[in-house]
């Protein structure tokens, strides 16, 4: 039987402190059966804990700790990576907010990598301000993939939908050039290990959106789909994979294609999360497949216009931490497998 000291880590940055983050943070964590689950730790600070928690009128107690080794299970740890006081502006965009948002991703970040926490779980960052000569990423994703292992992939996941996307925050004038034999060959690898080892799908059967409109019409509205995208879903099919399409966007979720799929692959940023975000907003995650360590976070952003009102949602936040552990589960159970499948092997 675990001990409340085994259970899972989850280390959570704060995201704009201007924004819904800590909100959302605090509220999931109002349910005290929440720490059944797992421990966290908030990088970020107490005092800014306090200030908020005034703010939005939320009585959620928060333990401060100045080392990661001093976590206590059955708290709301919060781990102190600054100590000056921090003014809140909430509702609008700061320079500080994509300041101290950097700090704390920044933090849980290379707690991550170094293992002391298990799972990373983001609060929402303005790609904006929190740009500077530290954090020169489109993204969360991005910065992720410069400071861990492997190529990472994007998925937007919902109970009936996992949608993966094969280029994320380009322009997108930038897409068509982009899109090759070599990144869709690599992409929907990810894809199809990220189905088996991170949910258990044994045998995934995944789908391809069309770059052009009906799939190019053969050749009169586009030549991608026939040249590129068609010839490598022959290929990994050759092998044994069972990757379907090229299918036209514009008709395959109003008909509910989708659900006969376990994962779904897009061929840019707004063809894969419009069509997500219609059908699940508020309860929908962002999980960064094909890292060496877990990440998820909501799927909306720093909400300013309701930012210290008290009424933001966090089901999609707690989602994404359910997902989170049961990710971090997956992989650890298919670690285990793996190993006793050697240790019996003659």
């Amino acid at each position: 039987m675990k001990t409340k000291s085994d259970r899972i880590k989850v280390g959570i940055s704060v995201g704009d402190i201007n924004g819904i983050g800590i909100e959302v943070i605090l509220k999931t964590f109002e349910d005290k059966r929440m720490f059944e689950l797992c421990t966290p730790v908030v990088f970020a600070s107490n005092k800014l804990m306090q200030v908020y928690k005034k703010e939005v009128k939320l009585e959620v107690p928060t333990f401060e700790i100045n080392h990661i080794d001093k976590v206590q299970p059955g708290k709301l740890n919060v781990l102190s990576v600054w100590k000056e006081e921090v003014k809140l502006a909430l509702g609008s965009e700061q320079e500080q907010g994509g300041t101290y948002a950097f700090k704390s991703l920044d933090a849980a970040v290379k707690s991550l990598r170094a293992k002391e926490v298990d799972v990373l779980l983001t609060a929402p960052i303005n790609k904006h301000n929190i740009q500077s000569d530290t954090f020169n990423f489109q993204g969360h994703t991005e910065f992720l993939e410069a400071n861990l292992e492997g190529e990472s992939l994007m998925i937007l996941l919902c109970d009936s939908l996992k949608i993966g996307l094969f280029t994320g925050h380009i322009p997108v004038h930038k897409i068509a050039d982009s899109i090759t034999a070599e990144l869709i060959e690599r992409k929907l690898q990810i894809m199809h290990n990220s189905l088996r080892v991170d949910f258990n799908i044994n045998k995934p059967k995944i789908a391809v959106l069309g770059l052009n409109p009906h799939c190019g019409d053969h050749g009169v509205i586009g030549s991608e789909d026939e040249d590129i995208v068609r010839p490598t879903i022959e290929k990994l099919n050759d092998q044994g994979q069972l990757i379907f399409g090229p299918y036209a966007a514009d008709s395959f979720f109003g008909s509910e294609t989708y659900l006969k799929f376990d994962g779904v692959m897009a061929m840019y940023h707004d063809q894969g999360l419009a069509p997500f975000k219609t059908l699940s907003f508020g309860t929908g995650v962002n999980f960064t497949a094909g890292l060496d360590r877990v990440r998820t976070s909501p799927d909306h952003g720093t909400a300013y216009e309701i930012a210290g009102k008290g009424v933001a949602n966090h089901e999609s936040f707690k989602q994404a931490l359910y997902t989170g552990i049961d990710v971090f589960r997956a992989r650890a159970s298919n670690l285990k497998l793996q190993k006793n499948k050697i240790e019996i092997t003659p």
